[in-house]
């Protein structure tokens, strides 16, 4: 599969001050390779430079050192050329706040070099797709925050980009609209067939809409795999709970094939194992023939939201991942 995206190297640091100069440096030797019709998420909490790393991925910034290619096409020469073929939305959207959705449609329709029946068609066929024919004659400003994100969505599509970008899509959402906009991101990807690449602190969003997950912290990658790779590379797996009268013998459920972890507490048992499905039979049998009187059994999964929080609290060398 070809490369959308290639990032070899990139840092960045910003200056700001004049008595005082201050440094912050955002990005710190980043390497990010995306094959074409993927969707890949950048993963990390506010500052960790996800905003910074998108913004010089689609052409709108420059690093201070290291190389770039979208589409093959290198972004310090090719600039121009990428822009017509990429897109970009942002979790904060904005428009001219005085037009309506339809006139701000048509606005970056002209933009993008769409004029006469050809834009008005796209316009159209956007206002459709997004749900948007209420509110097309509807300002701006006078638009829920839902609304605004569904119009900025309308508007990444207008030049049919081949890679589209997604700077956290659903920040400040309420859950309800968030889901919707989750859902119409895989929609645009399934019809359309675009690599996107979406940068979000948002653990269920990332495992919801990836195929694969970058972790970013301090402008450094610690690591990047699928959600379920992730998981096992920090031994964090699934979670079998069993509510329970008796006695549950620790010393055995501790050498019990694939355990990570438990916890028992008020007659409730919590076991990490690395597969749930593999371990669940074995521990059930073996805790029902100690004599306990097992009431209730369930089976799930540790939300990526674990994985997240053991990257982020610790360092690259406590995690055994390459530096």
């Amino acid at each position: 599969m070809a490369l959308a995206i290639e990032a070899k190297g990139i840092f960045k640091t910003f200056r700001s001050g004049w008595w005082k100069k201050r440094e912050k440096q955002a990005l710190k030797g980043i390497d990010l390779q995306i094959e074409e019709k993927e969707i890949f998420g950048i993963l990390g909490p506010n500052g960790a430079g996800k905003t910074t790393l998108l913004s010089i991925l689609c052409t709108l910034l420059l690093p201070d050192r290291g190389s770039v290619h979208i589409l093959g096409m290198d972004s310090l020469y090719d600039g121009h050329q990428i822009r017509k073929r990429v897109n970009i939305v942002s979790g904060n959207a904005n428009f001219l706040w005085s037009l309506t959705v339809k006139e701000n449609l048509h606005y970056y329709g002209m933009l993008y070099g769409l004029t006469g029946k050809e834009r008005e068609k796209k316009v159209l066929t956007l206002i459709d797709i997004f749900n948007l024919k209420e509110h097309q004659n509807i300002p701006f400003d006078e638009l829920s925050t839902g609304m605004k994100q569904r119009l900025s969505l309308a508007k990444s599509v207008i030049n049919d980009p081949e890679v589209l970008f997604l700077d956290e899509p659903t920040a400040g959402l309420d859950p309800d609209v968030s889901v919707r906009i989750r859902k119409e991101i895989l929609s645009i990807h399934k019809e359309r067939g675009m690599t996107i690449l979406l940068t979000t602190h948002n653990m269920k969003e990332a495992e919801y809409l990836c195929g694969c997950i970058a972790f970013l912290k301090e402008g450094k990658i610690l690591t990047t795999g699928t959600a379920g790779a992730l998981k096992r590379m920090v031994r964090i797996g699934d979670q079998i709970k069993i509510e329970f009268r008796g006695t549950i013998p620790e010393d055995e459920l501790l050498r019990a094939d694939g355990v990570i972890n438990f916890t028992i507490s008020d007659h409730l048992c919590e076991i990490v194992v690395d597969e749930g499905e593999k371990r669940l039979g074995a521990l059930v049998a073996m805790i029902a023939q100690s004599g306990a009187q097992i009431k209730k059994v369930s089976l799930g999964q540790i939300d990526l939201e674990d994985v997240f929080v053991e990257f982020a609290k610790g360092t690259d060398s406590d995690l055994g991942l390459p530096v």
